[in-house]
């Protein structure tokens, strides 16, 4: 891997690991169409931990003020406010993508290396980001978030391990389901992603520190890292905004139509 394909893959990651698009599935597809060389588990790894950084850099006064409301609540043994209530519900919505993350493993590693899989599934990312916006539940907010409602959610999350199977496009709609307004539910989804990308790299950093391979191309991850960080970013802030006015809709078909390309580029390859 050279410094050009460091600095696309690293913008491919900060930019579709929020937009609802899968990052995953970029991530298998642009080395594939460009004829690249895969980038590697390290490199990888380094990608996600880029855009948690992005998402600890827009709302790390959230994370905080929600982890003291949990700290509290567990303390006192009553989650009475609303931000005690919101932190158990992202724990509890962490739990479904930490099991199928672990038990799926091998099952997910596999669709990783089939574009026809990655295309099939943006398709799947297509259909549910439009159905979100026709089977909108009952209007609530974040604090109306109970168990069971992020149990759904973090179900929704966990599937998206699968590659071209958007994880904030399956969070959000499952969140738009339920009756969340887009720009809450994008909220939710970003700060959901915390945990889970913290979890699942740290678990690859502790596994790979070992073999050197963090200190192999050390030059080609840092440049990964920032330009995933710097484009997630700006993103974030974008989404946002952009989801108090604006619909799912050009999303999803963005996926149906590269979903389409990819398969009739496997077909003819």
């Amino acid at each position: 891997m050279n410094l050009f394909q460091a600095l696309i893959l690293g913008l491919v990651q900060g930019l579709t690991e929020f937009i609802p698009v899968s990052s995953s599935g970029h991530l298998v597809l642009v080395p594939w169409f460009l004829g690249w060389p895969s980038p590697g588990l390290a490199f990888d790894t380094v990608l996600h931990l880029g855009t948690l950084a992005a998402i600890l850099a827009v709302f790390w006064r959230d994370l905080i003020a929600l982890a003291l409301a949990l700290i509290d609540g567990v303390r006192r043994r009553s989650l009475a406010t609303a931000q005690s209530k919101m932190a158990a519900a992202l724990v509890i919505a962490t739990v479904p993508a930490a099991l199928l993350g672990y038990f799926g493993q091998k099952l997910f590693e596999d669709l990783f290396s089939a574009p026809e899989w990655v295309a099939a599934f943006l398709l799947g990312t297509a259909v549910l980001l439009l159905a979100s916006e026709r089977l909108v539940g009952k209007a609530r907010s974040l604090e109306q978030v109970g168990a069971r409602s992020a149990l759904l959610i973090g179900l929704f999350q966990g599937l998206a391990i699968a590659p071209g199977l958007s994880r904030s496009g399956a969070t959000i709609s499952a969140g738009r389901f339920l009756g969340l307004p887009r720009a809450d539910a994008a909220r939710f989804s970003f700060l959901l992603a915390a945990p889970i990308i913290a979890g699942a790299g740290g678990l690859q950093v502790v596994k790979l520190a070992g073999t050197g391979a963090l200190s192999q191309n050390a030059g080609l991850l840092l440049i990964g890292f920032v330009t995933a960080l710097a484009s997630g970013y700006l993103v974030i802030r974008f989404l946002l905004k952009y989801l108090q006015q604006h619909s799912l809709a050009p999303f999803a078909l963005y996926c149906a139509g590269l979903g389409l390309l990819t398969l009739v580029a496997w077909l003819v390859r």
